[in-house]
C-alpha cells in the first residue's frame, strides 16, 4: 500500500511539531532547522485531515506559507476540522 506520509511508519506515540506546507519553498529548510534543535517534526500537506493529525501527539504547528494569497480563488486552506482539533487540544500555532 502506498504511504502518504512518513508519519505512517512508527512514530504515533512520539511528540512532534507538525509543519503544514502550503507550497512554500522553505518548508524543508524549516523542518531541518527544527530538527537541528533536536525536536521531532513532520511535514504535512496543508490539506491534511484532522483524523490523521489526531493520531499523533502534536505539541505545536508551524504554517509554512506558499505563493498564493489567502484571498485568491482556489487558494489552499486548513480545514475547519483541523482548526477545531487545534482549539480542542490547545495546540500553539
Amino acid at each position: 500500500e502506498y504511504l502518504k506520509q512518513s508519519s505512517r511508519l512508527s512514530n504515533y506515540g512520539r511528540s512532534q511539531v507538525a509543519i503544514l506546507d502550503f507550497g512554500s519553498q522553505y518548508s524543508h529548510l524549516i523542518a531541518r532547522r527544527v530538527r537541528e534543535l533536536h525536536i521531532y517534526c513532520e511535514l504535512y500537506s496543508c490539506l491534511v485531515k484532522a483524523e490523521e493529525l489526531a493520531e499523533h501527539d502534536i505539541v505545536a504547528i508551524i504554517l509554512s506559507g506558499g505563493p498564493s494569497s489567502v484571498y485568491d480563488e482556489g487558494a489552499p486552506h486548513v480545514s475547519p476540522e483541523v482548526w477545531k482539533l487545534i482549539e480542542e487540544r490547545q495546540i500553539p500555532v
